[in-house]
């Protein structure tokens, strides 16, 4: 019985490359007594691994939060493995505006002590004594009554590059952060305003609109379905947007674009810019916002430190990172001081620039490639990449893909290479190949012969 990932996320890509098949990606959540999670756990893993649903789920005694990827094919058998439990009968099942086969590359479910972290210990309070529902429409109209006050229950990060007009945006980086700082700005209010909230996809301002319930506010709405599914009523309904920009996703996307307006800035030259990036440093990975120029410049990185260490060996990289704490607890995200803009545009409701339109993902044509080889040295100085081909041959002029978590997806033609040290026109499996490559590579990064 299967309960874990067998394949690397290299190797779930290229599968999913190879198999051509539209992907979803979607996201629910639902608050219920589960009596035993582990078991709850072990069920879905077993069901969805079947369905080759990829992702990352939550699964606590309060109930389950999941981020997904699906094949198309697959969406009502997977959400037939959801029905068959009577608290998700008629489930929401929030389907991004944008897709990507790549969104997830493995599925994993945990079991936790909650599905969001809330900070609280109140015996009393029921987090399924929730606020009103409102649809995108409903939720545009409490927007104009000068009676609503409404708060994002995202983290700062997120309502930096996309928020609604107007919200009150908390400078936080978790979710219980925020509850105790809006109870005390907003406790005179209780009574006579309306407590308008929102966030990615319904979970946490469901969880806000009962403690604020709870904390006595008369007049509590949540936004049904977060900022995902407003975004599909607007395009479906023909309705005006009072979200601007980007919405933060928690996938490798980082956001999806709902309104072409750009709300932040570069948080390193103050450029117009809302792409969250994760700095190439393994001893840091910070996030924060990098436009196209400082990403060429920084090669990804956060700060000079982080690109200097990026170019020791990496036998001294990993002996800088010896005993310390991994990243994300160490570094606040997009909080460092080396970032002279980090405080760009989270509380503007005013457009810096446009975005420049690009085609839908799911219209793009695939690109066909076939996995020869992996990355196993980078030589910064001379700006040439050290190969180790697997499968098939390799030959000068062939056009190529190296591909990976920071380096992207870079191609070019192969005009030149040394095969086990010696100039030659080609390389079988088992040789090792070293050829100039204009940008720098990583060990996490694979080789790809594009055929087509």
């Amino acid at each position: 019985m299967q309960l874990y990932n067998t394949l690397s996320a290299e190797e779930r890509a290229e599968l999913i490359d190879q198999a051509g098949k539209q992907r979803l990606t979607l996201s629910f959540y639902a608050y219920a007594k589960i009596e035993d999670p582990k078991k709850f756990r072990d069920d879905l893993f077993i069901q969805w691994n079947r369905l080759d649903a990829l992702g990352r789920t939550y699964v606590a005694k309060e109930g389950i939060n999941a981020q997904m990827s699906i094949p198309a094919e697959n969406m009502e058998a997977f959400r037939d493995t959801l029905e068959a439990y009577d608290f998700m009968k008629n489930i929401r099942l929030n389907v991004a505006v944008e897709h990507d086969d790549h969104s997830f590359l493995k599925l994993t479910v945990k079991v936790r002590d909650k599905i969001v972290a809330d900070g609280l210990n109140d015996a009393t309070f029921d987090v399924t004594n929730i606020g009103v529902h409102l649809k995108a429409k409903e939720f545009n109209q409490i927007l104009e009554d000068p009676n609503t006050i409404v708060v994002d229950f995202r983290n700062h990060y997120e309502s930096e590059i996309g928020h609604f007009k107007g919200a009150i945006t908390p400078d936080v980086e978790t979710f219980r952060e925020s509850l105790p700082i809006i109870n005390e700005q907003l406790k005179d209010f209780k009574e006579d305003k309306n407590l308008v909230m929102y966030c990615t996809g319904g979970i946490r301002c469901e969880k806000a609109s009962a403690y604020f319930k709870h904390q006595g506010f008369k007049n509590v709405f949540q936004l049904e379905g977060g900022i995902i599914n407003y975004a599909k009523q607007i395009q479906e309904e023909g309705l005006e947007s009072k979200f601007i920009g980007k919405n933060f996703v928690f996938d490798h996307r980082l956001g999806e674009r709902i309104t072409d307006d750009i709300v932040s800035q570069c948080h390193q030259c103050g450029k117009p810019c809302d792409n969250h990036t994760n700095c190439s440093n393994d001893g840091c990975h910070l996030l924060f916002i990098q436009c196209d120029d400082c990403k060429a410049a920084m090669e990804n990185c956060c700060s000079t430190e982080c690109l200097e260490i990026t170019h020791l060996p990496l036998a001294e990289q990993v002996q800088l990172r010896s005993g310390k704490q991994v990243g994300n607890k160490v570094f606040r995200k997009g909080k460092s001081e080396n970032l002279k803009f980090k405080h760009s545009g989270a509380l503007s409701d005013t457009s810096l620039a446009k975005a420049e339109k690009s085609t839908d993902i799911r219209q793009k044509i695939k690109i066909k490639k076939v996995l020869i080889g992996k990355v196993e040295h980078y030589y910064v100085k001379a700006g040439v990449g050290l190969f180790i081909i697997e499968n098939q041959e390799l030959h000068v002029g062939d056009k190529i893909l190296i591909s990976g978590p920071t380096t992207g997806n870079e191609e070019l033609i192969l005009e030149t290479m040394l095969v086990n040290g010696t100039e030659n026109t080609f390389a079988k499996p088992g040789d090792k190949v070293t050829f100039a490559v204009p940008f720098r590579v990583r060990l996490s990064d694979t080789l790809y012969k594009i055929i087509s």
